[in-house]
């Protein structure tokens, strides 16, 4: 049986990208990992993952969480740097 380190340790993408996609979507972690890995091999995948990470800075600001989206904008400049087509 694989643990959600398991599947995260083949994931193309960081913990803190599969939390941003998850509490965009309203996902447990695990189906956040399996969507994002399943959107970095489409075409516009990166683009969308982006776009979620951009869209919860944008909720957290308007809410009043600016310490969260501090720490969303540098999950944003992670994915940036290492996803060069978002």
């Amino acid at each position: 049986m694989l643990t959600f380190e398991d599947c995260l340790g083949l994931c193309n993408l960081s913990i803190e990208e599969i939390s941003a996609i998850a509490e965009h979507e309203h996902l447990p972690e695990i189906a956040a990992l399996e969507y994002g890995e399943y959107l970095v091999h489409t075409p516009d995948g990166e683009q969308k993952i982006k776009q979620m990470i951009v869209d919860d800075i944008e909720h957290s600001k308007a809410c009043g969480n600016l310490n969260h989206a501090k720490s969303l904008e540098s999950v944003l400049m992670k994915f940036i740097s290492v996803h060069l087509q978002a």
